[in-house]
């Protein structure tokens, strides 16, 4: 048998561990290759999926009054960019901005978004980073100085368990010369409500949770057999946060680089979690931060929060 082929090292490295675990957990920032970056694209548009389309009419009537927050020559600096589609409201309505800073995961994505966002904006300096904003965030040496504010949409914040999401603030706040922190959250709400929204009818969210198996097959030399595992989204309560998973049809041992990965039938990978918060509650996770919640904005339904933080 040849030795299987492990394209990238720190995936390998990172996946062995968490599957090894009890429970086994994959890190969610691994689902976004090319393809798991175009299917949550696709996922944001699902009628299910409340938090795109939520947020996004958020941002567009309270544009004007975050422009307060910009400072004269900022840089507005946004953390897993992705497409950067809601960015472009703030680029909109921002004139006092110098330069738009994305900062993704996904290097070929992002070259081909900043690419796009540089023809549309030419007034901007367009400066992407590929980088993990898990970790510290490299900036460019020539916005040594230059008031910085972060933009964190997407409700992206709740993937990370409550001391991650912590420290990720307390990361940025210690950025130097950041003014203010412009951020997304999903709100806590209606149980079968959250449930569609990470299961949606068409199945795009399941392709979406067993597109990471078929990277680690691709990448690190793993077999998964993807017809053997099955998407479930779950509430946990006690955790206020949706849960992602995928669930083992059959007793079943999978390889990865020469490790066995055995299975029990219905046993699980858990890889996303979905925090939901409140008002009170992210303020005082901010709090810990260094932060101040300086303004709250919501929908009539209170679905979905954009909060401005101070130091």
């Amino acid at each position: 048998m040849d030795k299987p082929v492990i394209e990238d090292k720190t995936l390998y490295r990172e996946a062995l561990a968490g599957l090894q675990g009890s429970p086994k957990t994959l890190q969610s920032k691994w689902f976004y290759d090319r393809t798991g970056s175009d299917l949550f694209e696709q996922i944001t548009t699902l009628p299910e999926y409340y938090p795109t389309r939520t947020e996004t009419a958020i941002l567009r009537e309270q544009a004007g009054a975050l422009a307060a927050y910009v400072q004269p020559g900022a840089a507005l600096v946004e953390l897993g960019s992705g497409a950067s589609t809601k960015t472009r409201i703030l680029l909109d309505h921002f004139d006092r901005l110098s330069a738009y800073v994305p900062v993704d995961i996904s290097g070929d994505f992002l070259q081909q978004t900043a690419q796009g966002l540089a023809r549309d904006y030419p007034q901007f300096q367009i400066i992407p980073v590929e980088g993990d904003f898990m970790g510290e965030v490299s900036l460019p040496a020539a916005l040594g100085g230059v008031p910085k504010l972060a933009f964190f949409p997407g409700s992206t914040l709740g993937n990370l368990d409550p001391d991650a999401a912590t420290d990720l603030l307390a990361r940025v706040r210690r950025w130097d010369t950041i003014s203010a922190f412009i951020i997304g959250i999903d709100l806590v709400k209606d149980t079968d409500m959250l449930i569609a929204a990470y299961d949606d009818a068409a199945g795009v969210t399941a392709a979406f949770n067993l597109n990471i198996l078929k990277r680690l097959n691709r990448d690190i030399g793993a077999d998964f057999d993807l017809a053997q595992f099955v998407h479930a989204a779950r509430w946990n309560a006690a955790e206020s946060r949706i849960e992602m998973h995928l669930v083992s049809k059959i007793a079943q041992t999978v390889m990865i680089g020469g490790q066995q990965i055995r299975f029990a039938e219905g046993e699980s990978i858990h890889t996303e979690n979905c925090r939901k918060y409140t008002a009170d509650s992210f303020r005082a996770m901010a709090a810990k931060a260094g932060w101040q919640l300086d303004s709250f904005h919501t929908d009539k339904g209170r679905l979905f929060g954009v909060c401005a933080l101070v130091p």
